[in-house]
């Protein structure tokens, strides 16, 4: 008997026809009404891509894409930052720029889009967990203090710490310990914004201007001597290198930056700059017993305008530049590419004894943001403040990102490793 297609149904392979009992018909028809949407849905969500580099489904989730996250754009945010100045009490005054009565938003509702991927959101219980028993510390100026101080924001969602700082030393104002107990993690800051032996030349004291020593072949023992302890070291540092400043190599005076003395070779910042990150990157290499991890961040740029930091120069920008308004060139670039180069040379000579040097490339993505600096809003407005700051950056503000990036990669260390730090 010859059949219709449409007369036909699958069972079993073989075809058979209209007079194939009513009741075996139905359970077929049932069947399909079944098994169609459940296809269609399976092939819709085969179908959609992953854009989301780190699985946030839960709290412990170590799936990780690589992509570069330091190459996109930023984008409007309108949900905000994580915190404020009123539920972080670990904001410092000069950072403060909400409570000392800066008028716009604008700067706190955007986020970094990177190119090929979705930048996760910071989740505090995942950096804790990440963390847990392990000690971190800046090492540097009052830049990497800066993210320091949006990292202890950023944490305190979840847990608050207590500051064990005077246990250890008694300047407790750039030397600071704090303590997770929950999580038996450690978070430090060691001060040295050169790296190396630095003393005042000037006769007059320290000032804003005044003249410094710099000893660019030995390691600034405040850090040297207590690095060792510790699992994650963040090391940066930039603005320092440009005041006056005399270079001493083997003990004797080489040249200096911006000195004004007569028979003394001007070496110009780049000198100095070169050969403290150098003796910095040595000197973590050569510690008998460190074995912990190395982040290295990169220049983090002023956007002074109108004048000079010390004539009267600001920064009242309150949007981001694009990529087409701004170019990472000149001065900005040397400062960016000089001690890269130092550290892909040292991260050639760490992973050859097992050390991990990792970089945090975050020059190009700040030089975006002209908005993000105090300016003279770290201060109260009574007060005679000299100078405005367009070196720091305001909290909440685009310093946070950071340390979403900084999770970004402990996430990615843990998942290619397949182990905690």
């Amino acid at each position: 008997m010859k059949v219709k297609a449409n007369e036909a149904l699958i069972l079993n392979g073989k075809y058979t026809a209209r007079n194939t009992p009513k009741s075996i018909v139905l359970v077929l028809f049932t069947l399909l009404l079944i098994m169609l949407p459940l296809s269609l849905m399976r092939n819709s969500n085969e179908s959609s891509p992953t854009i989301s580099t780190i699985n946030n489904s839960s709290e412990n989730s170590t799936e990780v894409k690589q992509c570069n996250i330091f190459s996109g754009k930023w984008v409007p945010y309108p949900e905000g930052p994580y915190y404020s100045n009123d539920t972080c009490h670990w904001i410092i005054n000069e950072q403060n720029c909400l409570k000392f009565g800066r008028p716009d938003r604008e700067f706190l509702h955007w986020r970094w889009k990177p190119d090929e991927c979705e930048l996760p959101l910071f989740n505090a219980t995942q950096f804790l967990q990440l963390v847990k028993g392990k000690k971190m510390v800046f090492v540097g100026d009052s830049v990497g203090r800066n993210q320091m101080q949006s990292l202890l924001c950023l944490l305190s969602q979840v847990s608050e710490p207590e500051d064990i700082s005077l246990k250890y030393t008694s300047n407790v104002i750039y030397f600071r310990r704090y303590y997770y107990a929950d999580y038996n993690f450690t978070l430090a800051n060691l001060w040295s914004p050169y790296f190396v032996k630095a003393s005042d030349a000037d006769p007059k004291g320290h000032s804003y201007d005044s003249i410094m020593k710099l000893y660019l072949d030995e390691a600034d023992e405040a850090w040297a001597d207590q690095v060792e302890d510790f699992d994650i070291v963040l090391i940066s540092a930039g603005q320092w290198f440009f005041r006056p400043l005399l270079y001493y190599e083997n003990g004797q005076l080489v040249g200096c930056n911006k000195c004004g003395k007569e028979n003394v070779t001007n070496l110009s910042y780049i000198y100095g700059y070169k050969k403290a990150f150098r003796t910095a990157f040595k000197t973590l290499i050569n510690l008998k017993k460190f074995k912990g991890v190395t982040y290295f961040r990169t220049f983090s740029p002023a956007h002074f305008e109108n004048g000079d930091w010390n004539k009267g120069g600001n920064c009242v920008r309150t949007m981001p530049y694009s990529k087409e308004e701004v170019k990472l060139d000149g001065f900005v670039r040397d400062a960016y590419l000089t001690p890269v180069e130092e550290f892909k040379a040292a991260q050639k000579e760490a992973t050859k004894k097992g050390l991990q040097f990792t970089m945090l490339n975050t020059t190009e993505i700040m030089l975006l943001r002209p908005d993000g600096h105090p300016n003279n809003f770290g201060h109260a407005r009574d007060k005679n403040k000299k100078y405005n700051d367009c070196v720091h950056w305001c909290l909440p503000g685009p310093v946070d990102t950071w340390n979403e990036f900084l999770l970004y990669m402990l996430k990615l260390e843990q998942t290619s490793s397949g182990s905690k730090l």
